[in-house]
This record gives structure tokens, C-alpha cells and sequence, in this order.
């Protein structure tokens, strides 16, 4: 008897229309490129061929595959326990960062180092930079409270030379700091990214990780694998995404003319009452949320800029004409 394919779920959102990675993986390019994830691709209960997301072995492979075969990375890894992102949600963040400043620049992305980004909690994986770097030619400076962190990436940095020329990385020896003692003197960034720690501590982490994975299943888990890892500061910290981002808010206050827009990624629509807020209180000139998702996740990017029109104007002539 024939095997009758189970009808795959409806996708809830979409990817950005620039987004590499619309539609399915297509595994046979992925592997050609990457023979060591083919040990992981298996046809799955809709019997098309996948990996197992529950696995962090396999996602990291994948990762890795995504990264060599759309961005040209060779060397790519992570120490174990570390945070391995899904790629086409970086990427989507990459891509409504791009569009924002084209929004500023009548209508034209500003490509070319002579853009640089700042990438607040870089993490031991580097992938903002090495999207943002491949896709629109960016450079960037990635910050991070952990010194593993910080070796991890530059050490995907030394391996691959031409990001190496494109991105630094500077360890917060303050963890209590974000933008303090990493943002130089006069040092100047266009744009600013940012994905907080989400949760407000490690049970609540593995609370989610639980309920994650219970999905993934289709069955109740107890223990919390973390399929995609992430350590303290990577998955939470001190009050949360919310705390994080009130914090990051005051400090941008203090680099009003130091950056053109600062951004953040919001995982809670509840947060947004209080960023508003905060933002108002700060003084910023410009609000904008951007709503983004991948799946069954929505969330949104929040940015904000201090600068005037005329402040905008003279720094749109001076490094993005």
C-alpha cells in the first residue's frame, strides 16, 4: 500500500520577500555543500526530507550548511551549550534593518563598509555581522559580556579573512553596561541590532525550552535539551527582555548623535507599552515598530532615533551619498 503524505501545516507567517531562505530547505544543494549535515537529513512525517529540530547536533550542522551555501562562510562553529540561532530569522532582521535606513535614504539601502552596524550581544555564533556583511557589504563591531563569547567569534572571524577585514569584536567587561566603554569616543554607528535575553531566569528558560520541544514532539518532554543552546546572558538575564531593553534605552539616551538608528528586537507584544514609554521619556525624535515573524513565532523590531531632520540630513550626506 501506497504511503499516503500527510498534509503539511499552514504557515503562519511569511519571511521577508528578500529573505534567502523562503520556502523549504532544499537539502540536496544544502548537502552538496556540506556533506556532514547528510548523516542528519531524514524524510519526515510529511515525507519530505528534514532534520530533526530537537536535535542540537543537526541544527548546528544545518547551520553550518546555510551559512557556507548562502553566505560564503567555510570554517563556522560554536563552542557546546552555545546559542545556534535559526538563520532565516537573522537574516529577517538583517533584511527590516536594510529597508529602515532605505526609508531614510529616499528609498535606496546604503550598502558598502562605510556602513557600520553595531551588534549588541554578538554571542559566540557571529551571525548578524556575517549576513549583514554578505548581503549589503556592512561592517560591523559586535559587543558581548562573555569572554568565551568574544573568542568564539573571532575565531570564525580569523578563519574566514574576509569578514575578518569587516567586523570587530569588544568584550563588556561591565556586565551591568551595554553601550558604555564598547562605543568609543566619537565613534559613529548607522544602525544599531540587538536580540535580548528573553527570559528573567534559568528556570524560565528551561521552561520554555520544555514547552518548545513538546511542540517540536508532538508529546509532553520533561527534560529541556536546548536544541538550539544558549547559555546565561545568551537566554536570560536579570528581568528579562524587559528589563534589558529599559536598560539599553537610558544608555542610548547618553549616545543620542553617536548612531543614526538604534534597534531591538521585541519577543513580547506586552513589553511594548512600557519601550514606548520609555522611549518617550528618553526624548526620542522618531519611533518605529516593524512587525516580523518565521512560523508559529511573531515578534517585532523596535527602533528609535534622537536625531533631528536636519541632523538626519547632514549624516545621510556625509555617509550614505
Amino acid at each position: 500500500m501506497a504511503k499516503i503524505k500527510k498534509k503539511r501545516p499552514k504557515e503562519k507567517s511569511e519571511l521577508h520577500p528578500r529573505n534567502l531562505h523562503v520556502g523549504r530547505y532544499n537539502f540536496k544543494l544544502l548537502t552538496e555543500s556540506c556533506p556532514a549535515l547528510a548523516p542528519f537529513v531524514r524524510v519526515n512525517e510529511y515525507n519530505d526530507e528534514s532534520i530533526d529540530f530537537a536535535n542540537p547536533e543537526a541544527v548546528k550542522m544545518l547551520n553550518t550548511a546555510l551559512l557556507k551555501h548562502f553566505y560564503g562562510v567555510d570554517n563556522w562553529a560554536i563552542p557546546e551549550g552555545y546559542l545556534c540561532p535559526p538563520i532565516p530569522g537573522r537574516a529577517d532582521y538583517i533584511h527590516y534593518v536594510a529597508d529602515l535606513l532605505a526609508k531614510s535614504n529616499e528609498g535606496k539601502v546604503p550598502t558598502g563598509n562605510k556602513i557600520k552596524c553595531l551588534d549588541i550581544g554578538v554571542g559566540a555564533n557571529c551571525v548578524y555581522p556575517i549576513i549583514g556583511n554578505k548581503l549589503y557589504g556592512w561592517s560591523f563591531v559586535g559587543t558581548d559580556i562573555d569572554p568565551v563569547s568574544i573568542a568564539s567569534a573571532n575565531l570564525i572571524l580569523e578563519s574566514n579573512p574576509l569578514l575578518k577585514e569587516q567586523v570587530e569584536c569588544r568584550l563588556q567587561e561591565n556586565p551591568k553596561l551595554i553601550l558604555n566603554d564598547v562605543i568609543r569616543g566619537r565613534e559613529t554607528f548607522d544602525v544599531s541590532v540587538c536580540n535580548p535575553p528573553f527570559h528573567i531566569s534559568m528556570a524560565a528558560a528551561h521552561a520554555g525550552t520544555i514547552r518548545k520541544l513538546s511542540n517540536l514532539n508532538h508529546e509532553k518532554v520533561t527534560t529541556p535539551v536546548l536544541n538550539f543552546g544558549g547559555r546565561n546572558g545568551e537566554l536570560w538575564c536579570a528581568g528579562g527582555e524587559e528589563r534589558f531593553v529599559a536598560d539599553l534605552i537610558r544608555e542610548s539616551k547618553e549616545f543620542a548623535t553617536s548612531c543614526f538608528w538604534f534597534t531591538t528586537l521585541i519577543s513580547k507584544h506586552s513589553h511594548l507599552t512600557n519601550v514606548y514609554s520609555g522611549l518617550e521619556k528618553a526624548g526620542a525624535t522618531q519611533v518605529v515598530t516593524i512587525p516580523m515573524g518565521q512560523g508559529n513565532k511573531t515578534s517585532r523590531i523596535v527602533a528609535w532615533s534622537y536625531l533631528t531632520k536636519e541632523q538626519q540630513e547632514v549624516w545621510r550626506a556625509a555617509r550614505w551619498k
